[in-house]
């Protein structure tokens, strides 16, 4: 066991909790916050910032939606003594160009690579777990998901892979110092052969439609989504249809020497568990 101490920021959040989760599985001590946490960490309250740094050795860095806080907080985590980073972003943002999309991302890994301290940088694709966890959980129970995504695919990742990656990068100090892992599954698949995957293993008829990302960002404003939100999610499918994000990657297989997970696994997974009855 080590005395040192590791913050995890969104700790109830989909990698954070699956993080901590490990890291105290293996005996490290950990500091869990997020807003709803007994530890609370809100980004846009720096004031409270200092109080959750001290004591920490290394922290695992998931962003806020928007560009900015991040620089901030490196230096509060300078001052307070932390030592090393291990931040999550989006597969491929070096590639992003002129898109309007993941701006918060690229803050956070300048904010991160431009640090004096030790740092590690997880790109991760598309979660599987995005199909019942989060937004497009909804309309599958429905029987229909409608998306401006088409011919290209996209290399689903499972996130209990990209949590052993992480909480293995965090407990490794010095190893993975100065690295970026792109993080994807094992293949590609489009949208609409991920449904039928789906569709398949739940036993229920379940579609997909594409749509224009106009049409798309109309309907999440419809929903009640802002128009600024709804039209950062739109411009991901925008990016993705690009074609840069569409390969496969190492980088589960070098960090934890086997390979990533399949998504037909975690539909079954998902499926046995009843996430998409109605």
């Amino acid at each position: 066991m080590s005395n040192e101490t590791t913050l995890v920021l969104g700790a109830t959040g989909k990698t954070g909790r699956r993080v901590a989760a490990r890291l105290r599985l293996h005996g490290t001590q950990v500091r869990a916050a997020s807003r709803s946490s007994r530890t609370r960490f809100d980004w846009s309250d720096p004031d409270g910032w200092d109080a959750v740094l001290r004591g920490i050795s290394t922290v695992y860095v998931v962003p806020p939606p928007v560009p900015g806080p991040v620089h901030a907080f490196v230096a509060r985590a300078e001052a307070a003594g932390v030592r090393r980073l291990v931040l999550l972003s989006g597969h491929g943002a070096d590639t992003w160009g002129d898109s309007p999309f993941g701006l918060d991302m690229r803050s956070a890994e300048e904010a991160v690579r431009g640090s004096a301290l030790e740092w590690t940088v997880l790109r991760a694709s598309n979660f599987n777990q995005n199909f019942d966890e989060d937004l497009f959980h909804a309309p599958l129970v429905a029987g229909e998901l409608v998306l401006p995504a088409g011919s290209v695919p996209e290399p689903f990742i499972d996130l209990e892979d990209v949590a052993d990656a992480a909480a293995t990068v965090l407990a490794e100090p010095g190893r993975h110092a100065g690295r970026i892992y792109e993080l994807t599954g094992p293949r590609a698949l489009t949208w609409a052969e991920a449904v039928v995957l789906i569709s398949r293993a739940s036993g229920r008829p379940i579609a997909y439609r594409q749509v224009s990302p106009a049409e798309y960002t109309a309907a999440l404003v419809k929903e009640g989504w802002g128009e600024d939100d709804a039209h950062h999610v739109a411009e991901m499918f925008v990016l993705m249809e690009r074609g840069v994000l569409a390969e496969t990657t190492d980088g589960i297989a070098t960090v934890l020497g086997r390979a990533p997970r399949t998504f037909e696994d975690y539909v079954v997974r998902a499926a046995a568990a009843g996430v998409w009855r109605p």
